[in-house]
């Protein structure tokens, strides 16, 4: 269930009280279709057109186990409605899931779902979430996308409540750069619900059903900019208010009473942020107008992007921590085990000192140690007046010897010099974003301990068996000699490899594969140092096991790297 419930395929919930999850889990296919067809009739598709039903189409008769292309395995039937089904499925090829949607190549929409499912696999946004295969075969028309197993539908995430503000503030930048980004290429969602944006375990956010699922249901709108515009303010709204901003209940949330129109999220919920609040109603249909300012609303995903972008940014709450309790010493620390304590006592008395040593034993014990010392003070003066009476005699050499190399140069050997960093970026080869956290990259090198550079969470200390590792390129601007790396940590013992790049690499290697690795440590503080100084200009700081820093999550933290030669 808990694949389902988080990369459900999104073409048919539009509304209803239950996610489209959740009602799979109730019902049969059958009953799917049935339950998703009651939540079409009763929720309003605002900005759109739709052609009447088409229940006459008969849906595509598969089964699980089915196969496409002698590689497409369908396991589970998500959704089966107006004539095409949606699938969880299985890439024998690359052994990895996927999702279907199946319609019959003569289904009147078949030829504008190809065309919109070739056109979105074009855009290559990792933002979206990708098509990966659009094909017509054996009287059928069929369209492969990724599959998100630890994902998690906003429809989801607002059954717990509001989001926070900074979560909010993620949501929207995130959701209104992409679909800005998509515009640009001509290309618009028009079904931009909650159940239609997932959250992954890194905190990006992935739109699912770009152009495709408008398609599979015939949606067109005269001006899709405007469109998907209100629906991302509709988004924001919920985000903030855990209530849907139409009087009409939908996906999960509660309507807005009736009568009252649309009223800032601001009114509807104590302690909602100001100025996502008022963002909020410059997206939806309000003429843009608040209760405190008159700004101009935002018609397209671009202005939308634009305003989000002037607006202060706003911080991740400050995490709380609860204060251990204060020691308590037992009885038996105390030394009264086994007897009542009493106030008096409640003082220890200082410890008495040992008595001298009284004994005749004590006795020849501080004779003999003073016989030692007397015989060291006699060797030691011997020995300097010795070196006094050979200096005398040798002649003056005013010229100081040196050191010399094994190359035989009379050079000091000079201490290593710091290497400055000229940039860093974070490095996942191996993530499905190939992103890991980079807005605190610079604090692993700002020379401040105080701050610092954290992974993603994990659920064991091999980053959940789910990649070998993560780190930080370094760039030193040009090839330099990297005698040694120290790194900093936070947390706990973290294991670590310095890899380094060949000198004539022009370019960042982007897979790991372009570094090769010349020291490795664990620790808090870890001295990376090569058995010889390398030449180098990429050099990357490689984690390869997580510290333990709560009952289920591994996470590692970097908080200065310095490079001297």
């Amino acid at each position: 269930m808990a694949e389902r419930s988080t990369a459900a395929v999104d073409v048919a919930d539009n509304s209803g009280d239950e996610p489209l999850a959740a009602k799979a889990g109730k019902a049969t296919t059958d009953g799917v279709a049935k339950a998703q067809d009651t939540a079409e009739k009763s929720a309003p598709e605002k900005g759109s057109e739709r052609p009447g039903p088409e229940s006459a189409i008969a849906t595509p008769e598969l089964h699980s186990g089915h196969k496409l292309a002698r590689r497409y395995r369908l396991e589970e039937c998500v959704t089966r409605l107006d004539g095409f089904s949606s699938w969880r499925a299985v890439d024998e090829k690359l052994r990895r899931a996927v999702g279907v949607h199946l319609l019959p190549a003569d289904h009147p929409r078949a030829r504008s779902v190809l065309a919109a499912a070739r056109s979105a696999a074009l855009l290559g946004d990792p933002r979206f979430v990708q098509v990966l295969d659009a094909v017509e075969e054996n009287d059928l028309v069929y369209v492969v996308h990724e599959w998100l197993p630890d994902a998690v539908e906003l429809t989801a995430l607002l059954t717990a409540g509001p989001l926070e503000a900074h979560d909010a503030y993620q949501l929207v930048s995130q959701v209104s750069q992409a679909m800005a980004a998509a515009h640009r290429e001509g290309l618009a969602h028009l079904r931009l619900t909650p159940s239609a944006v997932l959250r992954t375990s890194s905190g990006q956010y992935r739109i699912r059903g770009l152009a495709v699922n408008a398609a599979l249901r015939g949606i067109r709108a005269e001006r899709p900019q405007r469109t998907d515009t209100e629906a991302i303010g509709a988004l924001l709204y919920a985000a903030l208010t855990q209530r849907w901003p139409y009087e009409t209940d939908a996906y999960g949330l509660s309507g807005l009473p009736k009568g009252v129109g649309l009223i800032a999220p601001d009114q509807v919920r104590a302690g909602v942020h100001r100025g996502l609040s008022e963002l909020a109603m410059r997206a939806l249909v309000n003429d843009g107008a608040t209760a405190s300012r008159q700004e101009p609303p935002c018609t397209t995903p671009d202005e939308l992007a634009a305003a989000v972008a002037e607006m202060p940014r706003v911080r991740p709450p400050e995490p709380s921590f609860t204060a251990p309790p204060e020691y308590q010493r037992t009885t038996y620390q105390q030394g009264t085990y086994g007897r009542a304590q009493s106030a008096a006592s409640a003082v220890a008395a200082p410890p008495v000192p040992p008595p001298p040593l009284q004994s005749r034993a004590g006795k020849a014990l501080k004779w003999t140690v003073a016989a030692l010392l007397i015989a060291a003070l006699g060797l030691g003066s011997w020995q300097v007046a010795d070196r006094l009476i050979n200096q005398v005699g040798e002649p003056d050499d005013t010229s100081p010897t040196q050191p010399v190399t094994q190359d035989g140069d009379n050079k000091a050997l000079n201490p290593g010099k710091p290497v400055a960093i000229v940039n860093a970026q974070d490095f996942d080869p191996f993530g499905q974003d190939r992103s890991e956290k980079p807005a605190g990259i610079k604090n692993s090198y700002d020379h401040d301990r105080g701050t610092f550079w954290n992974t993603d969470g994990y659920y064991s200390s091999d980053f959940g068996r789910l990649k070998p590792g993560v780190g930080i390129i370094l760039d030193l601007g040009r090839a330099q000699q990297v005698g040694r790396v120290d790194v900093s940590f936070l947390g706990g013992t973290t294991a670590v490899e310095l890899r380094a790049a060949p000198a004539d690499t022009s370019s960042q290697p982007t897979e790991l594969n372009g570094f090769k690795k010349v020291a490795e440590g664990s620790g808090e503080d870890v001295v990376l140092k090569p058995g010889k100084p390398v030449q180098a200009r990429y050099v990357l700081v490689w984690l390869t096991d997580l510290p333990k820093v709560g009952e289920k999550n591994f996470r590692g933290k970097v908080s200065e790297i310095s490079i001297t030669s």
